[in-house]
């Protein structure tokens, strides 16, 4: 089976595939080695992520005779993913007393969930690569211009250092648990244009953010030895099949090789 790539996260992971996106340069850049498949949900927050994760990754089910699981048919059987990305905690991080609030998750309870996400791929697939990424920064101004539910108070439902607090929260967790981790929120704020740059409503990315997300997650993709090179490559380049006889190249050629 084609190896896979899970994307797993709310809104700036749902919308990853648009124009630009980063989660469709990841599909480009494997494209003939890998699926990248998103698993995201806007609006989420890592309780509800946590609460759902059964029903978005299912158990596969128990091996039997007919179909073969563990028992080397084949079946249906899903292998375990190549690496998941976990890219949660810009909602989490709304503010208890804004018109967001019923998004909030406080920060402790952040850090027990991010971990039990975690452990939870670990279990499932021991050796699946997670690598959690930090909610990005704040664009404050930009945020009150753009509310997406009713804001009477005229305030922000989000801050920048609301925000910075979560994302130290992640990269604690990535500790703890030994795993990889890219710090959005640090990163991004080392340009000087990074609310103009990066973000196109003080919170979700615009191309050029899409973009450093991409070249922080293949950066660490590459430091676990993730690349199309390392990957099987599906069916043979189009000049080794002899076009007098195709079939006999294809036939030649199993689905993956390295």
């Amino acid at each position: 089976m084609r190896p896979k790539i899970y994307l797993f996260g709310d809104s700036i992971t749902e919308h990853s595939f648009g124009d630009g996106g980063w989660g469709a340069s990841l599909a480009h850049h494997f494209a003939r080695n890998a699926d990248v498949a998103i698993r995201g949900y806007s609006g989420y927050n890592t309780r509800w992520a946590l609460m759902a994760i059964d029903k978005v990754f299912p158990p596969p089910p128990p091996a039997t005779a007919e179909n073969g699981i563990n028992g080397g048919g084949g079946g249906g059987y899903e292998a375990a993913p190549v690496c998941v990305t976990v890219f949660f905690g810009a909602n989490d991080a709304s503010l208890p007393n804004r018109h967001a609030a019923f998004q909030h998750v406080p920060i402790d309870e952040y850090k027990q969930n991010l971990h039990s996400i975690v452990s939870f791929f670990k279990k499932r697939w021991p050796s699946t690569h997670v690598i959690l990424i930090t909610p990005p920064p704040i664009d404050e101004a930009t945020r009150i211009l753009n509310a997406y539910v009713k804001n009477k108070s005229g305030l922000p439902e989000r801050t920048n250092e609301s925000a910075g607090n979560y994302a130290k929260a992640c990269v604690t967790v990535a500790s703890n648990c030994g795993i990889p981790v890219i710090d959005l929120w640090t990163k991004m704020q080392q340009s000087p244009d990074w609310r103009t740059d990066y973000l196109c409503d003080g919170l979700h990315l615009t191309p050029g953010g899409n973009e450093v997300v991409f070249e922080e997650v293949i950066g660490k993709l590459n430091e676990l030895g993730v690349t199309p090179e390392s990957l099987p490559s599906e069916l043979p380049p189009f000049i080794n099949i002899d076009s007098n006889d195709p079939l006999t190249s294809l036939s030649k050629w199993s689905s993956f090789m390295v």
